[in-house]
């Protein structure tokens, strides 16, 4: 199972030449440059394509060497694809280097998804994604580390091996688009696709240290994809960017977008970039923020409580108007979404992606102990479950548990119904508050958007998922509404400012919540990122990227500005 390292280790120890060299001056100037000044200069035979292509695989280089982020090099076939007029240098991307999640299929290479049976099967050709990609004038150079099963917020397989936080080797980047998070925190891409089904484009950009923006389903292309889950719609899977910067996310997506991504891909909506929108929130004099400071199963813990404070401080300061949010209760809280998803992303038992695996493959902790609750006999989980809830008196743990089966179609169907009439309360609910008439300091609570963690803790240590496996409902609320949700990089973890209070024991604390604090050491999580989560409706992605960016001025203007990871020399 370690050919596929073999190969990777071939493929970069045989690069050509320029790839070995020390980055020079001229080419940190590039990975310095505005993405818009790249594109502009491309187009206009300023500078060469290769050039820009060859320093951003040498800073690619640099971050796998610190974080083992990479799987497939693909440097010299990039090259031929500029030679050869593959890609188109006139588009709105044209030149600028593009990483790519490991399960999107680049013709030529393997999409392994992590598993070794997927190993050594390169596809014939580009899937519609990178031939999209192509067209729009970007160039595909790296693909990125992912956790075996693809249900993770860490990055870990035997394919390919552990993949590391790129401020703490301890720690994990993320999951499960985790080799994307560490690259582009660490400065080896500027931007890059990855796909989130409970988290999994925000988590690596939270545990890691850079920007993305989950897309609503129909928003982006998601055709020409490997997975390890086909056919899985309870909670759609979405493929959306991750960035190194807010200019780059925006405009990155702006470019897409305008490619008419539904020429490429059925699944997708044919809505034009909305640029009106854009600019409404990009020049509203006030933004109406409602705070969701905590998902009421597991409360942010005391660095990602201090992220979202300082956040809204901040823009408090700037004369937006932020309130805390009253969310609907039980049966619609957002507990109750992590109940009801949970299950309709496991309604086959775990079989499908399990079946992927060859006999003695190791499997990601978290998605070992999925299993291991499906498997145990019904009358023995029956058991347990009362044991949870009248014994242990946890019923935020046992109600996870009680239903934790395969779904015959039926109660699949039953499923999907409860999450329709989710769905619906909570678009009745945010239309309430666009119509409130009682007045809050003297105006409407009409909300804009949601501001609230994208997680409890910041990174978890490696091989933690097998505790804090369910503690993604900050995240997974937001894939079951198929809202848009985009992160900002706020602080790092300081060890006194986050340390918990005197006296804390998680022994009163839910199982979800014992789970994630069991994990949180502020000492230990010193210098790893915290980042916020900012939220609109379904198909707001320009509205969500325009607030985004206004959060973000706000926190440097109140003196917050993220500092990110500077490129080694």
């Amino acid at each position: 199972m370690h050919r596929k390292q073999q190969e990777r280790a071939s493929r970069i120890a045989t690069l050509p030449q320029p790839y070995i060299f020390p980055l020079s001056p001229a080419e940190r100037s590039i990975l310095d440059a505005p993405i818009d000044k790249l594109v502009h200069d491309v187009q206009t035979a300023t500078t060469s394509p290769v050039d820009i292509l060859r320093a951003y695989g040498k800073a690619a280089i640099k971050a796998h060497e610190a974080t083992n982020c990479l799987t497939e090099i693909m440097f010299p076939a990039a090259e031929e694809w500029i030679e050869q007029k593959a890609i188109n240098l006139t588009g709105p991307l044209a030149g600028i280097p593009i990483s790519l999640k490991d399960s999107i299929v680049v013709g030529g290479f393997d999409a392994s998804v992590g598993y070794s049976g997927k190993c050594f099967k390169p596809w014939p050709k580009d899937g519609a994604m990178v031939r999209l990609l192509k067209d729009a004038g970007a160039v595909p150079f790296v693909k990125t580390a992912l956790p075996i099963s693809l249900l993770s917020f860490e990055s870990t397989n035997d394919v390919w091996g552990r993949c590391k936080n790129p401020h703490n080797p301890k720690y994990s980047p993320g999951g499960s688009t985790g080799g994307e998070g560490a690259l582009l925190a660490f400065g080896g891409s500027r931007i890059g696709i990855g796909s989130d089904v409970a988290g999994s484009v925000r988590a690596p950009a939270h545990f890691s240290g850079c920007y993305s923006l989950k897309c609503s389903t129909g928003r982006w292309p998601k055709a020409g994809v490997d997975t390890s889950m086909p056919g899985q719609e309870g909670i759609p899977s979405v493929f959306s960017p991750m960035a190194r910067t807010m200019m780059d996310l925006s405009y990155f997506t702006r470019s897409i977008i305008q490619m008419k991504p539904w020429t490429y891909d059925q699944s997708v909506h044919p809505l034009a970039w909305r640029e009106d929108m854009y600019t409404q929130y990009t020049e509203k004099k006030k933004l109406r923020v409602g705070v969701m400071r905590t998902d009421g199963v597991v409360d942010p813990s005391p660095a990602c409580a201090r992220a979202l404070a300082t956040t809204v401080e901040a823009l408090q300061s700037q004369g937006h108007k932020c309130f805390d949010l009253t969310l609907p209760p039980s049966p619609y809280s957002p507990y109750d979404a992590l109940v009801i998803a949970s299950q309709l992303l496991n309604a086959d038992g775990t079989a499908t992606f399990r079946s992927f695996f060859r006999t003695g493959e190791w499997n990601d902790p978290g998605a070992a102990k999925m299993t291991f609750y499906m498997s145990l006999p019904r009358p023995i989980k029956y058991l347990y479950y009362l044991w949870v809830k009248y014994v242990r008196r946890d019923s935020v743990w046992a109600g996870l548990l009680r239903d934790w089966h395969p779904k015959t179609a039926a109660q699949n169907w039953a499923l999907v119904a409860k999450r329709e009439a989710f769905k619906a309360v909570w678009f009745e609910w945010w239309n309430a508050l666009n119509a409130e008439s009682e007045k809050v300091d003297g105006e409407g609570t009409e909300m804009d958007i949601i501001l609230c963690p994208p997680n409890a803790t910041p990174a978890v240590p490696h091989d933690g998922m097998a505790t804090a496996v369910s503690s993604c409902g900050y995240t997974f609320l937001f894939n079951l509404l198929d809202y848009t949700a985009g992160i900002v990089p706020v602080t790092h973890v300081d060890p006194v400012k986050d340390s918990l209070p005197k006296g804390f024991s998680t022994k009163k604390l839910n199982g979800v919540a014992k789970g994630a604090y069991k994990l949180y050491d502020a000492e230990a999580m010193k210098g790893l990122p915290v980042t916020v989560q900012v939220v609109g409706r379904r198909l707001e992605e320009e509205k969500v990227l325009a607030c985004m960016k206004r959060v973000e001025d706000a926190l440097w203007e109140h003196g917050s500005k993220y500092e990110l990871l500077e490129l080694p020399e």
